[in-house]
């Protein structure tokens, strides 16, 4: 069976993640997208706070080299019990 995607690579891709605000969230995000993406500019990240601060949204644009490099990252991201959404 092919991996079908509709994505053409290289392309820029958003990654959302979104956790309780704690001191090190931000950090182990970006630690595994940099693993399996390389180094990620500090002008490819938005956070955004829920309302109350609790939790925190990252998006990190990366340039995506392969349908493979998405799905180990969404998976990596998934089994970290500090991420409680990855889109």
């Amino acid at each position: 069976m092919r991996d079908e995607t509709l994505l053409k690579f290289p392309c820029d891709f958003p990654l959302k993640v979104m956790g309780r605000n704690n001191d090190d969230f931000r950090s182990i995000v970006i630690g595994i997208v940099e693993k399996h993406a390389g180094n990620v500019e500090m002008n490819r990240i938005e956070e955004r706070p829920s309302r109350d601060g609790t939790y925190l949204g990252i998006t990190i644009t990366v340039t995506a080299t392969s349908k493979a490099q998405l799905d180990a990252i969404y998976m990596e991201l998934t089994s970290c019990e500090r991420v409680l959404v990855s889109l």
